[in-house]
Formats: structure tokens, sequence, C-alpha cells
């Protein structure tokens, strides 16, 4: 899923993470350093690390809160993974802030270093959690495959039970488009027979269709490689085991509209 805090496709949250990672874990090694060699302008060094990985934390998570909100597929176990990623990133910035708020710059204290272990096993756990979704999940990564296009998205409103999605000409064969309408998310794609409309939501752990591939009539999920019709949103490979919603299209004066049933 192509991130919406980024330079040029690149995520902002996976570059700036380097930082909080690096100076929070370097807390830990100066301070332990201290406390061996008896060297305080090591714990001092250690402050300033704490200090820095806090303040670069705080910006970090700025962008992934927006990836968290608007990037991440709703209703998804990716979504339940940021949200775990997220608690546990903030809980580890509240052991290095106690931490932090505890130091005495003129004696080392073994205490500070408890906190500070605590904290750097919940940076890393939270890591880990965080390249899951990069790496499983797809989340920042920008994957567009040959000839799929480049990632079209587009919010939408219903008027008389239609959407106005998109120009005839816009979409090439087996290339697709996120429509975005109220709360919900639709595929609209090109196939060897026409436009065709469906779910933006793999039912096996809900992946993002929109990101995945499209060729022969078949959408297949990014995640898990779970394979649907794309005119009958029946199963055509695991390890999904139901079907998708579809929806008709249809094209008037140049564009094309999507059926969408009102509430």
């Amino acid at each position: 899923m192509k991130s919406k805090a980024h330079i040029k496709t690149h995520p902002l949250h996976p570059i700036l993470i380097s930082f909080p990672v690096a100076f929070l874990s370097g807390t830990l090694l100066f301070d332990l350093l201290a406390v061996v060699t008896g060297n305080m302008s090591l714990w001092q060094a250690g402050s300033y690390l704490e200090l820095a990985g806090m303040i670069s934390a705080v910006v970090a998570a700025v962008p992934g809160i927006i990836d968290f909100k608007y990037t991440v597929p709703p209703d998804s176990s990716a979504k339940k993974r940021a949200a775990r990623h997220g608690l546990m990133n903030s809980a580890m910035l509240i052991v290095f802030l106690a931490a932090y708020i505890l130091r005495n710059n003129e004696s080392a204290d073994l205490s500070i270093l408890a906190l500070e272990a605590v904290g750097t096993a919940l940076l890393v756990t939270a890591g880990w959690m965080g390249g899951t979704l990069v790496h499983r999940n797809h989340i920042g990564v920008y994957n567009r495959y040959a000839n799929g296009g480049k990632w079209k998205e587009a919010r939408l409103n219903v008027s008389d039970g239609l959407i106005e999605a998109a120009e005839e000409s816009e979409l090439k064969k087996d290339q697709m488009k996120l429509l975005l309408v109220g709360d919900k998310r639709i595929v609209l794609g090109r196939s060897e027979n026409g436009y065709v409309a469906f779910d933006d939501r793999c039912s096996h752990k809900g992946g993002s269709l929109a990101d995945g591939t499209m060729i022969c009539g078949t959408v297949q999920c990014p995640w898990h490689g779970s394979q649907f019709s794309t005119e009958t949103g029946e199963v055509k490979a695991g390890p999904a085991s139901q079907k998708i919603n579809t929806y008709p299209t249809t094209q008037m004066g140049g564009k094309i509209y999507v059926r969408f049933p009102e509430p």
C-alpha cells in the first residue's frame, strides 16, 4: 500500500525510525559502559542520546500515525498489528521518559539501567512488528507491477445509486483504481471484458486487493496469494474461503459508473 506520508513514493516512517532506534539503543550501551568503567562522561553522553531518541521518536511517530489512519487497510490483520505496534512504541517512550526524569548526571544508577533495558526490549519488539507490517503486509511498499499502471485513488460520493468512477480511457487492461466511498473501499478494474468493480478487502485477512495483481479476470491479494474472480467474486484459489462482493458497472458519456447499493 502506497504510504500517505512519503517523498516521491518513499515512505517517511521507515526512514525516520532509524534515529530513535540508534539513539535509544545507544543510551543503554553508553550508560552500561558508564556503570562498568565509572566514566561519568559516558553517563552524560547517554543522557544526550536519551533526549535525542525521545524527540526523534515523536517525530517518527507523526508519519506512522498518518499511515495507520490512511494507509493500513481497515478491518484487517495489519490494522490490529499496527495498533499493537503503536501501543508498544508508546509504552517504550514512556519507559525511557521515566528513566530520563529519574536520571542523576552525577552518579550512575542501576535502576535507570533496568528501565532502559525494558525500554530497549520494547523498542526491539515494536521494531520487529513494524518489519512484519512492511514485509508481510506491504504497508508503505509501492509495489506496482509491470503494466499495472501508477497507483490511482479517488474519494467519491454516491449520486442516485451511481458512482462516477473514472474516465472511459483512464485505465488500461489489467489496471486498477481504488474508490473511497464513505467508509467503503471499492476497486475499479479493467479486464479483457470491460470494467469490473469489487470490494477492496480480501476475505482472508483483509488485504487490499487494489494493491494486488489483476490478470485474466482474476485479482490476487498481495498478502497471502488468494485469488478471486473480478466478475463474480468467487474464490479461485485460497487460503481465502469466502467470496468478495462485486458491483455492476456501466459506461455513459465517456465515463465509467459503478452501481452502488445505498444503505
